[in-house]
């Protein structure tokens, strides 16, 4: 492996010493934490590699613009962030363009209103954030299966106490129910 290859942080396998991290890069060595010590390896002679996979972006066949979207858009689903607008589409055509009115017991104080797709984009995040939320739980490595159970439960409650926003789904497909949302 090429010592332009390396840098601080990445991860790297080593014949003999196994999976270890980069600390330090000089002109001829890396200084890298083992399990067992810091060693000082030329990467050219010790024979190390990349423990994770990694990608060169040499003669890029594709516009820079097209793939940092494409990425951007695979992250942002996965985060389960979603652009206002694309959130619209989940509302209820019934609903688009009214408004969340809410009137405080007391007269004296001030109405509140609120754009209906406003709220709605509030609800779709808490819902994919729910979802995320029990995805990271149920494939957490050092979570026994009590434990996940256990948390699960929370979850499911808290899709359940959101039901009642349920009207303002276009499709079924969207909407909170009692059990789980992953998928």
């Amino acid at each position: 492996m090429k010592i332009e290859s390396l840098h601080v942080g990445l991860k790297v396998k080593h014949p003999q010493y196994g999976v270890g991290v980069v600390k330090g890069i000089s002109e001829h060595a890396a200084e890298v934490r083992f399990d067992d010590a810091l060693r000082t390896v030329d990467p050219e002679i010790s024979g190390i590699q990349p423990a994770v996979a990694s990608v060169a972006i040499k003669d890029l066949e594709v516009p820079l613009e097209t793939l940092l979207a494409q990425t951007i858009e695979r992250t942002v689903l996965r985060m389960g962030w979603e652009k206002p607008d694309a959130v619209v589409t989940e509302l209820g055509a019934r609903w688009h363009k009214g408004k969340l009115v809410m009137h405080p017991a007391d007269p004296t104080l001030q109405t509140k209103e609120v754009p209906l797709e406003t709220f709605f984009h509030k609800i779709v995040g808490m819902r994919n954030q729910m979802r995320v939320l029990e995805q990271k739980i149920n494939s957490h490595p050092q979570l026994s299966d009590a434990d996940k159970t256990e948390l699960q439960q929370y979850i499911t409650r808290c899709y359940g106490s959101m039901t009642t926003f349920n009207v303002l789904f276009a499709n079924k497909a969207g909407e909170f129910r009692g059990g789980s949302q992953a998928g």
